[in-house]
């Protein structure tokens, strides 16, 4: 069946929207909110910092470069989210963010946040909470380049974003590009547009809306 033919759930969008947390509602209230155009480049890997940034609305990547022009995408971060704080220590910018849509920040600056830090334990929590979260995933993003193969990798990537639908499909309600995707995984375009051709013309995925629609599993090894 043609996949223009398939009938999908339209992707819900207030899924991908994180509730901001009561700590973290408190401290974007002491921030300056901003506004930033979709491609804008908020932050610059091994610049200085001494901000961090509250995402109120949109969307915004972090992401490593190398010299050549490639980067590999650290995480996508929503409204109630906020990146900036590897550099609360006083150290260089660790990683690059770009806005990937209209996006709405509170930019707080590094003396408030340490400020709020001494003032509210449950922001100071979370903080903490955090950064073993993104210490546990760069553990993680480490191990899988270096040990799976790049299907694999994309097959990770596709099944832990991938929502169940009604009629045992599964869908994947962010529209991703074929760079976005290639950029999260670590390889080339070229390579995972081969791939999810591969998976197409072998009916494990479909192209419905621009979204990715998956079939049925997908094979442990390609």
């Amino acid at each position: 069946m043609p996949s223009s033919a398939l009938r999908r759930p339209a992707p819900n969008p207030s899924a991908h929207l994180a509730v901001f947390a009561p700590e973290v509602d408190r401290l974007a209230a002491l921030g300056t909110q901003r506004r930033y155009r979709k491609n804008t480049v908020l932050i610059e890997e091994g610049d200085s910092g001494d901000s961090i940034y509250i995402v109120v609305s949109g969307q915004l990547r972090a992401y490593v470069s190398d010299s050549r022009g490639r980067e590999v995408t650290l995480g996508l971060h929503g409204p109630g989210e906020y990146v900036g704080e590897m550099s609360l220590d006083g150290g260089l910018r660790s990683a690059s963010v770009q806005a990937v849509e209209p996006t709405v920040c509170s930019v707080v600056t590094r003396e408030t946040v340490l400020r709020h830090v001494s003032d509210d334990p449950e922001f100071a929590q979370g903080l903490i909470q955090r950064l073993i979260r993104r210490a546990r995933l760069a553990t993680e993003s480490a191990r899988s380049i270096a040990l799976l193969d790049v299907y694999s990798r994309l097959r990770a990537m596709l099944e832990r974003r991938a929502q169940p639908q009604s009629d045992g499909t599964r869908l994947i309600a962010e529209r991703l590009t074929h760079q976005a995707i290639a950029s999260e995984i670590g390889c080339s375009r070229e390579m995972v547009s081969r791939l999810l051709k591969d998976l197409e013309e072998g009916r494990y995925l479909a192209v419905v809306d621009r979204h990715l629609v998956l079939m049925r599993d997908l094979p442990a090894r390609w």
